[in-house]
């Protein structure tokens, strides 16, 4: 039945129409995005899940970040205490060489260990990252400063209670500067605190020189077992540094291939098949170009009407 009230065909043909404009609309946004759930709307249980991750992700950038000073720190301190080994290495040799010299070498001896001193001390205080000196510090800090504490981390449970991980680095093993502003006997570094019996020197005030207390055998005996048992302790704050870095850079690259992981999650649940939407974009062009046309031919029918009634 032909009608000039109601024309189906049209209507039909504008339906179809409209369905292809609408996705051609939807593939376009995904070409232009590079996501095929963009928004909420587009499949609200992946646009949640991926918001969470992306998250999560965005916490794991700040551990990456806290990973990144606590190595920069726990590096500069490991380098650093590397170097005061080999100069207190060498205020032993010059220790042991004073023992049978004279007088006046003595004399020349203490300068040169004297420098060394000096060398130790310039080395430890220029072991510095982001103001933090691990080497120099206080042994009455309060309990928040006795230990340098790194973010190893972000963990969140089913429930989405939070909790995070970390690698603590305990100032007392590795301190070789007490810099509570006490003297003598209650300095607590292991080139500052005395080396042998109450009243004995540091490693950085021995002296070989002018003293009665150092011109026996015996007594340079007691400076170098003093200088082996601060080596010993250096030593192990070496390797306690040493561990710590090793952690650190372990837990740097886990946190990176973990970011990249999720990352690769989240793009499985969201990104677009560029591929497949180019060729669907093709068709869905073809299909408008079409619906186009019959739409045109449609809405022709009704001219067709005005023949029947000439004459």
């Amino acid at each position: 039945m032909s009608s000039i009230l109601t024309n189906a065909s049209a209507l039909t043909a504008l339906q179809s129409l409209n369905a292809t404009n609408k996705n051609l609309q939807v593939t376009q946004g995904r070409i232009a995005t590079g996501m095929r759930v963009a928004e909420a709307a587009d499949n609200a249980a992946y646009w949640s899940i991926a918001t969470t991750m992306r998250s999560d992700n965005k916490a794991n950038s700040v551990v990456q970040d806290a990973l990144g000073l606590g190595a920069g720190k726990v590096d500069t301190a490991y380098t650093a205490m590397n170097s005061a080994i080999n100069v207190v290495d060498q205020i032993k040799q010059k220790v042991l060489l004073a023992k049978t010299s004279s007088a006046a070498d003595r004399d020349r001896i203490q300068t040169e260990i004297g420098n060394l001193q000096s060398q130790l001390k310039d080395n430890i205080a220029g072991a510095n990252y982001a103001g933090s000196n691990l080497l120099q510090t206080s042994s009455n800090a309060s309990a928040v400063d006795k230990k340098l504490t790194v973010m190893t981390s972000y963990n969140r449970d089913s429930t989405g209670a939070v909790t995070t991980g970390t690698i603590d680095v305990d100032f007392t093993n590795i301190r070789l500067i007490d810099t509570n502003g006490a003297t003598g006997a209650a300095k607590a570094g292991i080139l500052d605190k005395a080396i042998g019996a109450t009243g004995s020197p540091s490693i950085l005030s021995l002296k070989v020189n002018g003293t009665a207390s150092q011109t026996t055998a015996t007594a340079f005996d007691n400076l170098l077992t003093g200088i082996e048992k601060a080596l010993k302790g250096m030593a192990s704050g070496a390797a306690e540094l040493g561990a710590g870095k090793a952690r650190i850079d372990l837990q740097k690259d886990f946190v990176s291939k973990l970011s990249d992981s999720i990352d690769r999650g989240v793009g499985q649940l969201v990104d677009a098949d560029m591929n497949k939407e180019s060729t669907r974009l093709q068709a869905l062009q073809v299909q408008q170009q079409l619906g186009i046309q019959a739409l045109s031919i449609a809405n022709g029918s009704s001219q067709q009407i005005l023949s029947l009634f000439r004459g």
